[in-house]
C-alpha cells in the first residue's frame, strides 16, 4: 500500500522545534500515478528553505509532503488526505506543535481542506486549484477554516486556476472566520514568475506571524482588519519584504 511521507527537514535548526511549515507541491486533478519527489518538491523547496532561515530561533522545522498519487481524484482527495496526515505526523514527531499547511496549485486546495485538522493554526494557499462552481455539487467546504489565519495569494492574470474562484471561496470563509485575507498579484500569471520575491516575503510574513507570534507587516495586517471585498482584493505591491511593513 502507498503511504505518503515527510521529506527530510529544509535547512539546519538551532533550536528545539516550536512550529512547523508543511509545504504542498501542485499535483493533478486525476492522476494515479506517483508523483516524482524532485519535480514536485521544486515549487515549494524554495519556500521552506527561505522559512527555516527566517525561524531558526523560534525552532522552526519545514517539510514538503511527498504524496501518494500525483491527483486529487475526486471524492477520494488523496491530496488533502496526504496534507492531513502530514500534519498529524508532524506532531507525532516533534510534540504538541503549531503547524501551518503551505500549497500551491492543487497543494493549495489540499492545504485549504486539511486546514481543519487539530493541529493546523494556519493555511496559506498560493494561486490554489479551486473546481468550477457547479449548483448540483456541494461547494468547496470552508468551515474547517474556522479558527485559523488563512492566506490566499492569487495572480490576476492566472489562466490554469481561476483566481474568480479563491476570490469567492475566501468570501465565504471570511464569514465564519474573520482571519482571512487574499492578496492579488496584479499582471501575473500562474506561476507567479514577476512577482516571485514579493511572494516569498508575503508567504514568510504571513507564516512567522501565525506560528510564532511575530508582528504582521501592516498590508498583512489591514487585509485581515478590512471587511469584504477590500481585504480579499488586497495588492501585493512591488518590493513587498524589502520596503513595506
Amino acid at each position: 500500500m502507498r503511504e505518503a511521507r515527510l521529506g527530510r527537514a529544509l535547512g539546519p535548526q538551532t533550536a528545539a522545534v516550536s512550529g512547523v511549515a508543511v509545504l504542498l507541491p501542485a499535483g493533478d486533478e486525476v492522476s494515479g500515478r506517483r508523483p516524482s519527489p524532485v519535480l514536485a518538491a521544486t515549487s515549494v523547496r524554495a519556500w521552506g528553505r527561505r522559512l527555516t532561515r527566517a525561524g531558526r530561533d523560534e525552532g522552526l522545522a519545514a517539510h514538503v509532503v511527498h504524496y501518494r498519487y500525483r491527483g486529487w481524484n475526486g471524492s477520494e482527495a488523496h491530496l488533502a488526505r496526504d496534507a492531513a496526515w502530514a500534519a498529524g505526523e508532524a506532531v507525532r514527531r516533534y510534540g504538541d506543535v503549531p503547524v501551518c499547511l503551505i500549497g500551491v496549485g492543487m497543494g493549495g486546495r489540499a492545504a485549504l481542506r486539511a486546514g481543519g485538522h487539530e493541529a493546523v493554526n494556519s493555511v496559506v494557499a498560493v494561486a490554489p486549484w479551486l473546481p468550477d462552481e457547479d449548483m448540483a455539487a456541494p461547494p468547496e467546504p470552508v468551515k474547517q477554516l474556522s479558527g485559523r489565519r488563512v492566506l490566499i495569494v492569487h495572480g490576476t492574470d492566472d489562466g490554469r486556476c481561476d483566481p474568480e474562484l479563491s476570490f469567492r471561496l475566501a468570501a465565504r470563509a471570511k464569514k465564519a472566520n474573520r482571519d482571512v485575507c487574499r492578496f492579488e498579484v496584479h499582471s501575473d500569471g500562474h506561476a507567479l514568475r514577476h512577482f516571485r520575491d514579493e511572494v516569498a516575503a508575503l508567504v514568510e510574513d504571513f507564516a512567522m506571524g501565525a506560528l510564532f507570534g511575530r508582528p504582521f507587516s501592516r498590508p498583512v495586517t489591514d487585509a485581515l482588519a478590512a471587511p469584504p471585498p477590500l481585504g480579499l482584493r488586497m495588492p501585493l505591491a512591488v518590493g513587498f519584504g524589502k520596503t513595506l511593513r
